[in-house]
């Protein structure tokens, strides 16, 4: 097991009407479309986009785990600063780690993690190709 990068990406995102329940607060399963939305912008910035994995390996990241701890409630239009790092990583997995902070106050609304093993389009286990982990890592 091979320790990840410990320097994370930001993305700040607003949260929308449509993702709020009728008192105006963040639904919690929006926070793991969060999520999804920092593993996506931590893998561009590193400069390996996740198309590029499905296209060019046939590979996919499957979620294999997920957990998300709530710390304090996501309110409709406030904007909100999606932390992303590298968590754990072996040859046919990785995980991501995450926090959610009110870009306001830099309060911490919420933190995750997420496993991701890695298959081709059978659904078969394979090991991740060395330009992803070489792109990630940095």
């Amino acid at each position: 097991m091979e320790q990840g990068h410990r320097e994370p990406v930001e993305v700040t995102t607003r949260v929308r009407y449509a993702e709020t329940d009728q008192m105006g607060v963040a639904y919690y399963a929006n926070h793991f479309v969060w999520f999804e939305i920092g593993r996506s912008e931590f893998c561009r910035q590193r400069g390996f986009a996740y198309r590029r994995l499905e296209e060019e390996f046939g590979l996919y990241l499957v979620v294999v785990e997920a957990r998300c701890r709530y710390l304090a409630p996501a309110r409709y239009d406030d904007e909100i600063i999606i932390r992303t790092w590298l968590g754990d990583r072996r040859r046919r997995s990785v995980s991501f780690r995450y926090e959610i902070l009110h870009r306001a106050d830099g309060r911490k609304l919420a933190e995750g993690e997420t496993v991701h093993v890695v298959v081709d389009r059978e659904g078969r286990a394979r090991t991740l190709p060395e330009p992803f982990l070489e792109c990630v890592s940095r």
